[in-house]
C-alpha cells in the first residue's frame, strides 16, 4: 500500500491493490471541508487519474460522517470568488476522473458532500446516512455544474425539492429518488464495498469501463455518444487483447487476467 500524508492531514490519500481512498479526515468537524482540502482534493484526482497503478477511486469520510458540507467558518478567510474557483475545480476534476468512483457515505451528506458524493459515479450509503442541498440556508447560491449533475441524477423535481427546502432527508428517500444506488446496513456496509470494489479493480476491464463512463456521461450530457468518443474507443479496442481474453476466461470458467490500461496502443 502507498500513501500519501499522514493521518494528521485534512485529506489522506491511499493506494492498495489498485483502489485509491480519499479520505476526508475531520471526523471532529464531521468532515466539513476547508478552502486547503478544496484545493487539495483537485490536485489528488488530477494526480490518480494519471496513476497507472490506480483502477478506480473511493471517497469517503473519517469517523461517523462523511461530509457535513463546506466549512462555513473559514468562508471569510478566503475571498469568496477564490473559493468558488477552488470548489468549482474540486467538483470538476472529481466528476471527469476517468476511471470508476464511488462515494461510501454514512451519516451526514449534505451541502458541499452531496456535491462531492453527487460528483462520484456511484454512492454506496449506510442506513444511517443522511443528505441535504442546503445553500437556502445560508443565502447562497449551489455552484452551477453541481445542479446540472444533481438535476441529472435526480431530475428536476428532485433537485428542486432539495434546493428550495434545503431539507435533510433520510437514506430511504434518498434511494427512491435516485441519490444512492445501494443502500446498507451498517454492520454490512464495509464488506459490501469491499467485494464491489474488489470486483471492478481485479476482475473487470479497466478498458469497457472506462469506455462505459465516457460514452455514459457523453449520453448524459449531449443526448448522443459522439463520434470521436466511439472512434476513440473502437481504435483502443483494436489495439487490445481484452476481448480476447475475457472470451477465452468465459469459455475456461476461470477469472479474466485483463491488462489493459490508458495509454496502451
Amino acid at each position: 500500500m502507498s500513501s500519501v500524508g499522514d493521518t494528521t492531514k485534512q485529506l489522506v490519500v491511499t493506494v492498495e491493490r489498485g483502489i485509491a481512498t480519499i479520505l476526508l479526515n475531520r471526523p471532529e468537524k464531521r468532515n466539513a471541508v476547508t478552502y486547503a482540502m478544496w484545493c487539495a482534493l483537485t490536485q489528488h484526482c488530477e494526480r490518480l487519474a494519471t496513476d497507472p497503478e490506480v483502477r478506480l477511486l473511493v471517497v469517503r469520510g473519517a469517523g461517523d460522517h462523511f461530509c457535513a458540507g463546506a466549512d462555513i467558518g473559514g468562508l471569510a478567510d478566503v475571498p469568496i470568488e477564490e473559493y468558488r474557483s477552488a470548489n468549482e475545480a474540486a467538483d470538476r476534476a472529481l466528476a471527469r476522473f476517468p476511471k470508476p468512483s464511488i462515494a461510501f457515505i454514512a451519516g451526514a451528506c449534505v451541502g458541499g458532500g452531496a456535491e462531492i458524493a453527487i460528483a462520484c459515479d456511484l454512492r454506496l450509503a449506510s442506513a444511517n446516512a443522511r443528505f441535504g442541498i442546503t445553500p437556502a440556508r445560508l443565502g447562497i447560491v449551489y455552484p452551477a455544474p453541481a445542479v446540472e449533475r444533481a438535476v441529472r441524477l435526480i431530475g428536476a423535481s428532485a433537485a428542486k425539492h432539495l434546493l428550495y427546502s434545503a431539507e435533510i432527508v433520510d437514506a430511504d428517500r434518498a434511494l427512491r429518488i435516485g441519490l444512492v444506488d445501494e443502500l446498507l446496513e451498517p454492520e454490512h456496509a464495509e464488506a459490501r464495498l469491499h467485494e464491489l470494489t474488489n470486483l471492478l479493480a481485479s476482475e473487470r476491464s479497466l478498458l469497457s469501463q472506462m469506455a462505459a463512463k465516457e460514452m455514459v456521461d457523453s449520453v448524459s450530457e449531449n443526448g448522443q455518444v459522439g463520434a470521436e468518443i466511439e472512434r476513440k474507443w473502437t481504435d483502443a479496442l483494436a489495439h487490445s487483447e481484452d476481448s480476447l481474453e475475457g472470451i477465452a476466461a468465459f469459455l475456461e470458467r476461470r477469472k479474466p487476467r485483463f491488462k489493459w490500461r490508458p495509454g496502451d496502443s
